[in-house]
């Protein structure tokens, strides 16, 4: 036993094997190895980066956008999805065969250990197979279209992978799911949670599942035109299958409503007559406006938001149901009407006193301080409703850095305004920023603020933090104004919040 555990070992520290150029061709490049790849920069030269390929797929054929035949150059057979190495994922994209560098080495995946046959491991993957099967089942309406298809010429793996174990098919049409799921990381196995803990992480949360394989697929969006801005899809969106890989998806910014064609956008705009959110407008100063919409009775449209935002956002899995939740549009309006920059949605009644569900700057809106005002109007409605509040978790990466931001800067708005000498506890802060003691005390560890001082803990504002504040503050533009704010709390009844189709 000691010398098989030391023979993994030693296999597992190996290095992956190396091709040098001219040792490879296109067609012998598979799923899972790091290559150079070309990256169009700017106003520059392309710079050669690596990057790993998750996926492979045939160039797409679309009904609304045909590529002739001769227009496509020989290398471009294929469309290669990849990962940047050192890059965050958000960058994650398809890139045409012709812009891999085979004049570089190429770094194949390690070889897979050999399965352990036994009793035990066999009772686990059938109990595992089992289980994924209950949580393609629960998220079989996300988008189990909308995968990837794969490549017509994948006789090429079985050159440098080894055989699978075949699977059952239960005839739901999750065999595709699979094999979507393997290609995205094919040398990591998926987090198992049995039927129980699905279905009890199944609430109306904005999170529909834990298991992270059902929800990182590949991006199947390219371009997005939302009014006068066109920007790039970060993340798996479940459009509709035959949108998937258009090079360009027109939105209106108004009714959310998505098209194929220039042409049939043309004829949209000419017929929607929204000039705004569908509800009720709330607060407006200066040229921000926000509108409160209930999930429930604009059913249409918080379900395209929630298509938009899945876009931008890979840490949950927005999905249909959306009449447990309030939506907060925040918007910036001109003559032609208000346009969305951004929106939070909120729970009509949360167990876990939770203020935000799901939070989102649009990508043409961000750095503008738009992030950091929705957060503000988040806890300006708690302090209407007079509770303390946290959004959910987990957060995004920009997120965190957001209510990490606000968090700090308000606390330290608030000690600044104590009279010296004058005590006051996290319990305090809490109560008068709406920010839950929990969310208070972290971030004063985090920023090291919490001193040792006789046997007690004293919050200690250092010369840097003051500074920062001062900083910060001579930047923010726009603030929340209490005066502005026409909304009571909604209250419902248990009948209005029975969630069903």
């Amino acid at each position: 036993m000691v010398n098989a555990k030391a023979g993994t070992s030693e296999e597992d520290n190996q290095p992956p094997p190396i091709s040098q150029p001219g040792t490879y061709t296109l067609e012998t490049v598979s799923i899972g190895c790091k290559i150079y790849v070309r990256r169009p920069v700017y106003g520059a030269e392309d710079e050669v980066r690596k990057a790993e390929i998750l996926s492979i797929r045939d160039r797409p054929k679309s009904i609304y956008g045909e590529i002739l035949a001769q227009q496509v150059h020989p290398a471009d057979k294929f469309d290669y999805y990849i990962h940047w190495v050192d890059f965050n994922k958000r960058l994650d994209e398809w890139v045409a065969g012709s812009r891999l560098v085979l004049t570089r080495e190429l770094e194949w995946p390690k070889p897979k250990p050999p399965p352990v046959v036994g009793k035990k491991e066999h009772t686990s993957k059938a109990n595992a197979h089992r289980t994924n099967s209950l949580l393609k089942k629960a998220t079989h309406g996300a988008a189990a279209s909308a995968g990837s298809p794969a490549p017509s010429s994948l006789k090429r793996k079985a050159a440098f992978e080894e055989s699978r174990d075949s699977q059952p098919d239960d005839g739901e049409g999750e065999e595709t799911d699979g094999e979507v799921a393997k290609a995205v990381d094919p040398r990591k196995g998926p987090t198992v949670f049995s039927k129980e803990q699905e279905i009890e992480k199944l609430r109306h949360s904005g999170s529909m599942t834990q298991s992270v394989h059902e929800i990182a697929r590949v991006k199947n969006l390219n371009r997005l035109q939302i009014g006068k801005h066109e920007v790039e899809a970060w993340y798996f969106s479940p459009y509709p299958v035959e949108y998937s890989h258009l090079p360009l998806i027109y939105i209106c910014e108004f009714c959310l409503s998505y098209f194929p064609t220039p042409k049939m956008f043309s004829r949209h705009r000419q017929k929607c007559t929204l000039l705004h959110p569908p509800g009720n407008e709330i607060y407006r100063h200066e040229d921000i406006s926000v509108f409160e919409i209930d999930g429930k009775r604009q059913l249409t449209w918080c379900r395209n938001l929630s298509l938009l935002s899945k876009c931008f956002l890979d840490h949950k899995t927005l999905y249909y149901d959306v009449q447990p939740f309030l939506y907060y549009i925040m918007t910036t309006r001109d003559d032609h009407g208000c346009h969305i920059i951004g929106y939070f949605s909120k729970e009509k009644e949360s167990a876990d006193s939770y203020n935000v569900a799901c939070i989102l700057t649009l990508p043409q809106h961000q750095r503008h301080g738009y992030g950091k005002l929705l957060i503000e109007f988040s806890y300006e409605l708690s302090k209407r409703e007079g509770k303390t509040g946290s959004p959910e978790k987990p957060l995004s990466d920009l997120g965190l850095l957001g209510y990490r931001a606000y968090w700090i800067e308000t606390i330290v708005e608030l000690l600044l305004t104590i009279p010296a000498g004058e005590d006051i506890s996290v319990e305090e802060i809490a109560q008068k920023t709406s920010i839950t003691p929990n969310d208070v005390q972290w971030t004063c560890q985090t920023f090291e603020m919490l001193k040792n001082y006789r046997n007690s803990h004293v919050i200690h504002l250092t010369d840097s933090i003051k500074e920062r504040y001062e900083k910060t503050l001579k930047k923010r533009k726009r603030r929340i104004v209490p005066s502005a704010l026409q909304w009571k709390p909604p209250s419902f009844t248990r009948e209005q919040l029975r969630f069903g189709w």
